[in-house]
């Protein structure tokens, strides 16, 4: 089991945060649009410039490679990017991916072969998870990863990724404005103010 640890984060005009998220457990992130929940989410992947210090187990962000701490603590961001134009073309070996993973979110072995062109945004968002997963991450950051999906899809994500969290025992940070979502996917939350500050919500 790893732990995420948060020391002093700061970035922009935000912070300093310092939290911790342990293995198998998933903090839910919630609080008013604009307060800055993606930049909090973008510096913890070392996707923007930022302060303080972020470890997960022996990995120190600012002493491994780029590559491999966003890998290893891997962002599934609000809006998912697609470069090929197959969907099979965005996996390292999509013939890899479990079966019973794309049944739980509505697809087939046949899904590789889709073009991109013709996915849904919430069948991007669901095969954005799967690419996601297939990379085996050490730890999860989810911006709203149910944003765009109907009420039977979100149960099948979160089912998808808690099971994720709790097989593999990494440390999860989800954010998302349902109330109810973070009810049931988290063991613990913190509330970013309009303001920036970050505090305890209700567990």
């Amino acid at each position: 089991m790893q732990i995420l640890e948060v020391h002093d984060l700061s970035f922009r005009d935000r912070g300093p945060y310092s939290f911790t998220i342990r293995g198998g457990e998933c903090l839910g992130l919630a609080g008013p649009s604009g307060a800055g929940k993606t930049l909090l989410l973008r510096a913890l992947a070392d996707l923007d410039p930022h302060g303080g210090r972020v470890s997960l187990g022996p990995l120190v962000c600012d002493q491994v490679p780029a590559p491999l701490w966003r890998k290893t603590v891997a962002l599934l961001p609000a809006e998912s990017l697609w470069w090929y134009d197959r969907v099979g073309e965005h996996f390292a070996d999509f013939a890899q991916i479990p079966d019973q993973f794309l049944a739980l979110l509505g697809f087939d072995a046949s899904v590789g072969d889709w073009q991109v062109s013709r996915l849904s945004t919430g069948e991007k968002q669901r095969l954005a998870i799967l690419r996601l997963l297939a990379n085996r991450p050490g730890a999860l950051l989810l911006d709203e990863p149910t944003a765009s999906l109907d009420a039977d899809n979100i149960g099948h994500v979160e089912e998808l990724l808690t099971g994720y969290c709790h097989r593999h025992m990494v440390p999860m940070l989800w954010v998302s404005h349902d109330p109810d979502q973070l009810d049931r996917v988290a063991d613990h939350r913190l509330v970013m103010t309009g303001a920036g500050r970050l505090l305890p919500g209700e567990d």
